[in-house]
């Protein structure tokens, strides 16, 4: 391994929160630019693992598991994975690690909730990176939905509070893997270092970690108008890098035209607002590119990171 690149060792952490701790795994020293990392839906901070070893020493790469996921402790029994929730364990994790000023790398989910904390609070992001993400979540079509959406959210939370108690159920790590890949076909082998940090070993087989309120997807994401998306990103003053997979995924529920056109909008909002400081590259692979070919992203990635000039272009 050359010299200009973050050693692959790396340390655990555990943040202290009101209902317990986000714990987190990070790379090279403390006093380099400050890097987080967010993961995307229902996977773990194991998704950088093997991005990160290849990115330039110089920061300091934090990879947090959101609430729910990986090592982190569920939210308490009543509190419902609203999708700011999400938003506000990005401040609490920079108000731990003591952080003024960071960069955001952030995988598919991770993207809208990094793309909101951006706006939020536009002063304290310097870099945004989205890997085959975007910063919001479309939903042009059905606006009318957004109600439903937010009704549906409360009714699953009371019903799901509403079951028995039980224990984990406990599967054998081959038909873990094949669920995980079953429920995802672009995870393909990247689905094993997911579960490494996403169970816990028990005496006859495997138990997932993470809680299982966060597993209807459409009810905890945050939908927009596209009124809204041309308003926020208004708001965005960081440097922002979207890289597509060429086959990757168009949208968070449906691949289809009108996602695919959604994604268009988005980025020539994002290109005419932001001008120079927006940047987009399409790299050929799948929704996880940064794990299984991680290769095809770190230049990009660090000519972006260690530069505000323009990253070269793509053959």
């Amino acid at each position: 391994m050359g010299e200009d690149v973050v050693p692959s060792l790396f340390s655990e952490l555990r943040l202290a929160l009101p209902w317990g701790h986000i714990a987190a795994k990070a790379w090279g020293s403390q006093h380099g630019s400050p890097v987080l990392c967010l993961h995307g839906w229902l996977d773990n901070a194991n998704s950088f693992d093997r991005l990160i070893p290849l990115l330039p020493k110089g920061f300091y790469y934090v990879a947090m598991d959101f609430g729910g996921h990986g090592l982190s402790s569920h939210y308490s029994p009543g509190l419902p994975y609203y999708h700011l929730n999400f938003v506000s364990e990005i401040r609490r994790v920079v108000a731990a690690l003591k952080w003024n000023r960071l960069s955001l790398m952030c995988h598919s989910f991770g993207g809208s909730v990094g793309g909101m904390f951006s706006c939020i609070f536009p002063e304290m992001v310097d870099k945004l990176i989205l890997l085959d993400s975007v910063p919001f979540f479309l939903d042009c079509n059905e606006i009318e939905n957004f109600l439903i959406y937010k009704r549906n959210l409360i009714e699953h939370t009371l019903q799901m509070e509403r079951l028995p108690k039980k224990p984990s159920s406990v599967i054998s790590r081959e038909e873990m893997l094949h669920r995980f890949l079953q429920n995802n076909s672009q995870m393909n082998e990247c689905g094993e270092l997911l579960l490494q940090r996403g169970t816990t070993q028990v005496a006859t087989g495997l138990t997932l970690n993470r809680d299982r309120r966060i597993t209807l997807l459409e009810y905890a994401f945050d939908f927009i108008s596209r009124e809204q998306f041309e308003h926020y990103i208004t708001k965005l003053q960081a440097h922002t890098l979207l890289i597509k997979a060429n086959q990757g995924y168009d949208g968070v529920r449906r691949q289809n035209a009108a996602n695919k056109e959604t994604l268009g909008f988005m980025i020539d909002k994002l290109k005419s607002v932001l001008k120079e400081r927006f940047q987009f590259v399409e790299v050929p692979g799948t929704h996880y590119v940064h794990m299984s070919h991680p290769h095809h992203v770190a230049s990009i990635i660090s000519s972006f990171l260690q530069s505000r000039d323009r990253i070269p272009a793509q053959p």
